[in-house]
């Protein structure tokens, strides 16, 4: 492409016309006006506001300073008990010394092959080409940066010359260059008041040859690690999403219900996980784990001498050095993390954790609250002492216990705390009730929904259909397509006030106010949400009919292959149930029925990408979900 704005480049290049180029840039216009009103996300040029000790600051030289301050010095500004620093003088060889009786470190080489072993390998000119055709040009870049743009434009010349230096370094014993490890740093809103600090995060923004050069080192290393990392994280993983981890966690707190058993989920809290990550213990366990000499130096010279400086519009604070952690907004940082946290799940292998990223929720399954309680009790001091061993700051006090269906407030003791089971908590963001329904969240989802609706209605008549239609798509229905599978299950009164959102949506829309809403759903080439949810489920069990999925969705649905020849010989295992509320209105119990109803040439489809296209066409008739079938009064639902 030959802008920054792929969409405007690609419009001139295929069409080259003026008329094209303006109608794409009155719709920027447009885009840029009416967004305020449906989203209250963080915008490019909004302004910061912080109060600090009572004064209010907004000028830029100040920000920069107190954000300077706040990131540099938030891991000793925890207090963690046996923080170390990595100095300047540390070499591998010392800390493999170093931490050679850790416990971790003996962990891993009691479960790790000790034949294993790992190589950074050199680099083709071709590979580097790829990487550099499939940078983001919408990305935030460094002033000083070679711009996306050039590289792709040049990218003859830049690939030969990118993977001569990446190749150079490995052959010198593992160089990663120090230009290359300077980040300007954005402070980013999360949530709460905006004139808090704390309430804003570290991104690092890295130049363009970093992201080159770390994406060659993910790729090997995950390949490598793939088959290492445990089978509960989810986080930063090709093919793992939010929605399987919390949906493998949800269906088997619910199969201990429907036997009569009892279940219960620790929700857990860490401070500041990837700022506090010690660099000479990840090297050390990156050795336990099979990473010759030359590849350890390399990922060595990448954590240690870097630099930061925040930057707010153009304003800049002083350069900094990071002793700890690894950088927000790097490609390779994630996956060191995934691979310093993968020993833990060593410690408690029997027990359910649900992990992304750092957030971890054990799980507990069993015939009496009792027992639930107490093997939680037991998992968490294991994870508390993990996480002092490991220099990472635990809150017990923030701690959250959820004990499903049990009407009783309940209580267990980690360290010197006290948790009390709440009603409902939000994990990954879903909001889990005690009784699984959904409910509460569903209403939040509502309100959301219809909240942006109320916007659209009262800005529709200024708008043309394609902007009635993108914020229709963008803002309206999309609250609905987070984690749809978890949640889907809810109840009938909540399934008709979707579809009332979805039906009044579409009214606006397509300025059509006398239709039904199935005949706006055939206008719209669409179909419900709950439909839409149903082909969401069956996409799940391609996946894992093809091997596209975590090994822990075969948990949730598992294909049986049948002992006889039919032109089907395969089928997903149909689970025992015993209750309504927790076996029969489920996605593992649905699931498998479902699938039987899927047209055989759809689920002979090769790729996924073939299926997800296909399945949108296909709508389940005369399938027995309660909330597909229609009820009526005295009759019931028929």
């Amino acid at each position: 492409m030959s802008s920054d704005n792929w969409a405007i480049d690609l419009g001139l290049l295929i069409l080259g016309n003026k008329e094209i180029e303006i109608e794409i840039l009155e719709l920027e216009k447009f885009w840029k006006t009416v967004k305020p009103s449906f989203s209250d996300k963080t915008l490019k040029d909004e302004r910061i506001t912080l109060i600090e000790n009572g004064k209010i600051v907004s000028d830029d030289k100040e920000l920069v300073e107190i954000f300077s301050d706040y990131f540099g010095n938030i891991v000793q500004n925890l207090n963690i008990d046996n923080l170390t620093t990595a100095n300047k003088n540390m070499t591998i060889e010392s800390a493999i010394e170093k931490y050679k009786d850790h416990p971790s470190i003996k962990k891993i080489q009691e479960n790790v092959d000790a034949s294993m072993n790992f190589s950074f390998e050199k680099v083709s000119p071709e590979y580097i080409s790829k990487i550099i055709n499939n940078l983001d040009a919408s990305k935030a870049s460094q002033q000083d940066d070679i711009p996306t743009k050039i590289l792709k434009d040049n990218n003859d010349l830049y690939s030969h010359f990118i993977a001569a230096n990446y190749n150079n370094g490995l052959e010198n014993g593992g160089i990663f260059p120090d230009q290359l490890k300077h980040a300007d740093v954005k402070p980013v809103y999360k949530k709460d008041s905006r004139n808090d600090k704390k309430n804003y995060r570290p991104v690092s923004i890295l130049p363009n040859l970093s992201k080159i050069y770390e994406r060659c080192m993910h790729d090997q290393l995950s390949k490598y690690f793939d088959k290492i990392l445990s089978k509960f994280q989810f986080g930063f993983r090709k093919g793992f999403s939010t929605q399987q981890c919390l949906l493998a966690m949800i269906e088997k707190l619910r199969k201990s219900l429907d036997k009569g058993g009892a279940s219960a989920a620790l929700l857990t809290d860490l401070s500041k996980a990837f700022d506090c990550l010690p660099h000479d213990l990840l090297i050390a366990k990156l050795h336990a784990y099979g990473i010759e000499e030359v590849s350890l130096n390399f990922i060595f010279s990448y954590l240690k001498n870097r630099k930061q400086r925040v930057r707010i519009n153009n304003t800049y604070s002083k350069w900094m050095d990071i002793l700890f952690g690894v950088p927000q907004g790097s490609i390779l940082g994630p996956l060191l993390f995934n691979i310093f946290l993968c020993d833990l799940f060593l410690f408690v292998q029997d027990i359910h954790v649900a992990s992304y990223a750092d957030d971890n929720t054990p799980l507990s399954t069993g015939p009496k609250v009792q027992n639930v309680l107490a093997e939680l009790e037991n998992v968490a001091e294991i994870l508390l002492k993990w996480f002092k061993d490991n220099q990472m700051k635990a809150n017990p006090d923030k701690y959250h216990l959820l004990v499903n269906n049990c009407k009783e407030s309940c209580q267990i003791k980690i360290g010197n705390e006290k948790i009390t089971s709440s009603k409902c908590e939000k994990l990954l963001g879903v909001k889990i009730d005690h009784e699984l329904n959904f409910n509460e969240h569903v209403t939040s989802l509502c309100k959301k929904a219809s909240q942006k609706l109320n916007a659209l209605s009262r800005l529709a008549s200024s708008m043309t259909f394609d902007q009635r239609k993108l914020i229709f798509n963008s803002f309206i229905i999309s609250n609905f397509s987070y984690c749809p599978i978890v949640w889907m299950f809810h109840s009938r009164k909540l399934n008709e006030r979707i579809n009332h959102i979805h039906e009044r949506a579409l009214r606006i829309v397509y300025r059509d106010f006398t239709s039904s809403f199935q005949e706006l759903l055939v206008k719209d080439n669409s179909v419900t949400i709950h439909q839409k949810n149903l082909q969401k489920l069956v996409t799940e069990i391609f996946k894992i009919k093809k091997n596209l999925a975590p090994a822990l969705m075969n948990d949730v649905f598992e294909f049986i292959e049948k002992p006889y020849h039919l032109r089907e010989n395969e089928h997903v295992k149909a689970e025992r149930i015993h209750t309504t509320r927790y076996g029969l209105e489920t996605p593992s119990f649905i699931g498998p029925k479902l699938w039987k109803l899927v047209p055989q040439e759809l689920k002979s489809l090769e790729t996924l990408e073939e299926f997800k296209v296909k399945i949108k066409n296909w709508v389940p008739e005369n399938y027995p979900c309660r909330l597909c079938k229609i009820y009526i009064q005295h009759v019931g639902f028929v």
